[in-house]
Formats: C-alpha cells, structure tokens, sequence
C-alpha cells in the first residue's frame, strides 16, 4: 500500500498492511543534539523523515495544497531587540514577543497591535481577504492536476484554519476574554471574518474538482485545566461557523476534519464532533493524562485520534517505551487510530530511546490483525 491507501484504509476502519508511521515533527534544537549522539550530520529537519523511514512528515503533510487560508500578507518578521539570551522579535501575525535564543518554549508576548476594533480594521481584516490572489500557489495548474488525479500516491491535506486561536495570538488571552463580555458583536464580527475566509478559500480548492483526502484545523484553546472559552460562548460563537465549514467540505466528499488543539480537550470534544469535526490531533497526554483508549471507548469509532504518545514517556527507559507500546496496541490494530509523539519530540529525548521507541512500534503496531 502507498501512504495515501494506508492513511484511508486506517481511518476508514478498514484492512492496511501496516500501521502508517509518522510524527508531529521536533524542536529545532532537537536534531542538532541528536547529531552529538549519531544521527548523521547530514540529516536536518527537511529530510529526517525519509531517513528514520516515516511514511509522510505532517508539516509537509499540512502544506500539500500551498494555500494560504490564514492572514494574508504576512508581516514582516524581524529581530527587534537583543537582549542576550533572549530577543524581541515581530511574528509574522504582527505581536510582538520576548523568546529565548536556545530551548525556546512558549514566547511571551510584550505587545498585540490588535486592541480596539479601529486596529482590527486597520491591520487584520484586510489580511483575511480570500481573494488575494497571494493565497494561491504560483504553480497552480500543476496542482490541480495532482488533486484531481485518483490513483495519486500521496496525500493532500487542505487547511481549514481556525476561529479562535488566532484572535487568541493576536490580542492575548486575557483582552480577547473581556472582548467577549464588552463587545460580543465585535468577537462575532471577527470569529465571522475568519470563517468567511476560510470558507472564500476553501471554495476555490474545493471547487477544482480535486479528491482530498482530509481537512486540518487549527485552535489551540485548550490549558491543562480545559478550555480558554466557555463551553456556552462555544456553542453561541462558533459552532455555527464550524458547521458553515464543515458542510461545505462533507459536501465536497472531505470524510476527516482534524482539529489541532493542544490541552485538556474533554468539554469541547464532543462539541467539535457535533459540528463534523472528527479527528482529534495531536492529542496531547499531558498532565491531565488524556487517553486516547478511554476517548475511544466513550466516543466510539465516530471519533478518530492522531497523536496521543506520550512524549515524555520517550526520555524514560526502553521497558517503559516499550510497556506504553504495546498498551496503545489494541486501539492501533482497531483503527482510526493513527499514533505518534503528542506534540513536538524536544532535545531532551535521546537518540537511541527515540529509535527504539520506532522499532518497538514497527514491530507492535506494524500488522492489522483485522
């Protein structure tokens, strides 16, 4: 089978040859330490993949049309100040953020250009414009063939962007909470926005004829303790938004809509499966111990997993590497079930455990018992 046949055969719960292999990604400090400890010097983040034998990379994965459905253009990334060990850099969203130079975390922010609705017309709305031609890829045409073509071996994955995650980076969590409470028609006015964007540009994929193999998303609105918005504002701000998207793509013969949100996801899950969103990604085990087991038990085969390895599991030792392998066994042979680390693999993995951790699964997880 091609990666393409076992991707559809796995979430479709139907016979595969094996198990598909792949990963979230890692650190960009992560492959240079595996270098200190074997892995050839040649190897980088562009070609690490192929190497240690994956069957696809998911960044890649998540780029396969070359459309951009988030803000349009991009601002101008650039070093504002040195401080050291640290540095202030302008994202491409426009904020602002203090991040250390090495083992960088999560960057905190020191300034949001967003802040009233005169800055969200002046430097995000005209960025959510689905018909910037800059949107598009310039090879298009060449594209749009392989979308159309049914016997293709790879995969195409179309973005579908988010609702709230980006208004989150923007304006920062605590000025975006209060927005909901003094100025709803402005957070519906942007939530709005953003899904008509998403929505503009997905009719132009999606209206090429092309067969796509799945939808991914994005939100990140999630801590450790849950969501970041209430499960009432959920339902009275978004859902009706993911419903407009997810329609278009069923309607379109898009089967799987991943969502990635990082955190605690139990009280929005089945919210997200109400509106068709189907595949929970990364799946993060984190400290509230999510289980992808136990999610599958109580949701059934209506909802599929991607992720959900522990990734702190890989700097502990080969027994335990093993012993959490062979947990997750039954759910893998079950399918709809595509396992890999949880989030980003960091430095602190060592080499060896993190290819042990690979031969383990190949040889546990490599032939449905179906």
């Amino acid at each position: 089978m091609n990666e393409r046949e076992r991707f559809n055969a796995t979430m479709h719960y139907q016979p595969v040859d094996r198990c598909p292999m792949a990963d979230y990604g890692f650190w960009d400090e992560t492959i240079p330490a595996w270098h200190e400890q074997g892995l050839p010097i040649e190897i980088d983040k562009t070609n690490i993949h192929a190497y240690l034998g994956m069957d696809y990379n998911v960044d890649d994965l998540y780029d396969t049309t070359g459309v951009d459905v988030k803000w349009y253009p991009k601002f101008p990334l650039q070093v504002l100040e040195d401080r050291g060990d640290h540095e202030v850099i302008q994202q491409d969203d426009g904020v602002q953020v203090l991040r250390r130079k090495f083992m960088s975390s999560i960057p905190h922010p020191v300034r949001h250009l967003l802040t009233d609705r005169a800055s969200w017309r002046k430097y995000y709305k005209p960025r959510l414009d689905p018909s910037d031609p800059g949107r598009y890829p310039a090879d298009w045409d060449v594209r749009v063939d392989n979308w159309r073509d049914p016997q293709r071996p790879n995969l195409v994955v179309v973005r579908g962007g988010g609702l709230y995650g980006y208004l989150r980076n923007w304006m920062g969590l605590e000025a975006l909470s209060l927005v909901i409470y003094d100025d709803p028609a402005w957070f519906s006015e942007m939530v709005e926005t953003l899904a008509d964007c998403s929505i503009g540009t997905l009719e132009r994929v999606l209206g090429t004829g092309g067969i796509f193999d799945a939808c991914a998303m994005w939100e990140d609105m999630c801590y450790n303790a849950g969501p970041l918005l209430s499960p009432k504002h959920f339902r009275q701000y978004l859902m009706p938004h993911y419903r407009r998207i997810t329609d278009l793509l069923h309607s379109h013969g898009v089967d799987f809509v991943f969502l990635d949100c990082d955190g605690n996801i139990e009280k929005l899950a089945p919210l997200w499966m109400d509106v068709g969103i189907n595949t929970m990604f990364p799946f993060e085990v984190g400290t509230w111990h999510g289980d992808p087991l136990a999610y599958r038990k109580h949701f059934g085969k209506e909802m599929r997993i991607i992720g959900g390895f522990d990734k702190n599991i890989l700097m502990s030792t080969p027994q335990a590497i093993e012993a959490e392998v062979q947990r997750l066994a039954p759910l893998v042979h079950e399918g709809g079930f595509i396992p890999h680390c949880d989030h980003l693999v960091p430095p602190y993995v060592p080499y060896q455990n993190y290819l042990f951790y690979l031969q383990a699964a190949r040889r546990v997880w490599g032939q449905n018992d179906l």
